[in-house]
């Protein structure tokens, strides 16, 4: 894999889990997108404020700026709800792939209310991502896997779909 590639899907599916097993087996780096909100972003979701278009429109442009400062390819991980903000990220690295972590919305919120301790995104905030969540599953260069399969067989899955396609569709 030399193409850089987008970890997405409402918090709690995964990303970040996944996101770290297919930097360690391709070899690239790994950039959270969480990483790149702003404080004041930070603070909105932490106290249940779910971000606007706006609130995200900086964070968008600091990971086009990712993508375009590694050429060599990374794994992002980044929700990338909607349609427009993977274009964003699009216009940033031509030929960008998706990995669509896919998961109900009674499991995120499990996970999510898990970690509640240790992250700062609200679990009040998960129905607002479902909410604004445009599934991508049929846009070019978007593979959809169960975000409940095993660690080890999603790594799997997407390094099998990466090496059956490796020019970006």
């Amino acid at each position: 894999m030399t193409d850089s590639l987008v970890i997405m899907g409402v918090a709690g599916c995964g990303k970040s889990s996944l996101g770290a097993a297919l930097a360690r087996a391709s070899g690239l780096q790994l950039v959270e997108g969480d990483d790149f909100h702003s404080p004041a972003s930070r603070a909105k979701m932490s106290q249940g404020v779910a971000l606007t278009d706006a609130d995200r429109g900086g964070w968008l442009d600091a990971l086009g700026e990712q993508l375009r400062a590694h050429p060599q390819g990374l794994v992002l991980t980044c929700s990338a709800l909607k349609r427009a903000y993977r274009e964003r990220l699009r216009q940033a690295a031509p030929g960008l792939r998706f990995v669509f972590l896919d998961i109900g919305r009674a499991p995120a919120q499990a996970r999510v209310a898990a970690r509640a301790a240790a992250h700062f995104f609200s679990t009040s905030l998960v129905d607002s991502q479902f909410a604004t969540l445009e599934n991508p599953t049929g846009e070019a260069g978007v593979l959809r896997v169960d975000a409940l399969a095993p660690p080890d067989q999603l790594r799997a899955e997407v390094s099998a779909w990466l090496d059956a396609n490796p020019e970006p569709a």
